[in-house]
């Protein structure tokens, strides 16, 4: 009896920690059917991809468009897309803590990050710029030796920058902020010499005072990042992609949003 009360134990706690696998892997796709809305991480300070308009409070840009895309067909629905702000350091953890099924948010591909995320095949391709003021005369990257460049924390921008300085021997004052928008201040207040970040960013922020520098380096895939055990959402999001290539909805949103200059 004792042996049959100790199987049936073991029975049981071997099917709640399936259940709490199954559970902890991330909602699937008739999950988020069935919820009735998607769970999108974004970016609110990313002018034509992740922008969180004050005067309307409606999120906007290319990645929010794509997100409304997917919410299409996934629910049938764009609008059933609920929005969460996200920023370079806090897109894994929200994935991780299952507070968005999905990250959109200008998330680079890179090997080390393929060990804690699945990511779609890259839905835009990127490199690595520089915008600084016009006054300050720099055409080229080797113009910049011995400026002060300012990058997003937890991003793949100062690595890149180390490798390049390396490369070209010239060196860089890196400063780190904690967003886009202080790194702009930063520029126009001549805290730091250039801002630095993929080009199309940087789009988002020229004025009539500043400049991008015309050569960049490191190209940048952005893909759709979700968690590493949801094996039938990540096919279903790479699947999107292809889709959205083929047909020509990637390419339009791109245009819409002037990401193609």
């Amino acid at each position: 009896m004792k042996r049959l009360i100790s199987l049936l134990l073991v029975t049981v706690l071997a099917l709640s920690l399936a259940a709490c696998a199954k559970t902890n892997s991330g909602d699937n796709i008739q999950a988020i059917k069935d919820r009735g809305v998607l769970r999108v991480g974004v970016k609110v300070d990313v002018p034509l991809y992740g922008f969180l308009n004050p005067d309307t409070n409606e999120q906007e840009g290319f990645e929010a468009d794509l997100a409304r895309e997917l919410a299409k067909r996934i629910i049938g629905d764009e609008t059933k897309v609920e929005f969460q702000a996200v920023t370079a350091q806090t897109r894994g953890p929200l994935i991780d803590n299952g507070e968005v099924d999905i990250v959109i948010a200008t998330y680079t591909i890179n090997e080390e990050r393929k060990l804690s995320y699945n990511f779609t095949t890259p839905y835009f391709v990127d490199a690595i710029g520089f915008l600084v003021k016009k006054s300050l005369g720099a055409k080229n990257i080797t113009d910049l030796n011995g400026k002060s460049v300012g990058v997003a924390q937890s991003a793949t921008t100062k690595a890149a920058l180390t490798e390049k300085t390396a490369e070209l021997g010239i060196s860089f004052k890196i400063e780190e902020f904690g967003s886009y928008p202080e790194l702009k201040t930063a520029l126009t207040s001549e805290r730091i010499d250039a801002f630095s970040v993929d080009k199309s960013i940087l789009l988002g922020y020229i004025d009539d005072d500043t400049e991008i520098i015309e050569e960049t380096f490191a190209p940048q895939e952005y893909g759709i990042a979700s968690k590493l055990e949801n094996k039938e959402l990540a096919k279903y999001l790479d699947d999107f992609i292809k889709d959205s290539k083929s047909d020509g909805t990637l390419d339009n949103l791109i245009a819409k949003w002037g990401l193609n200059k």
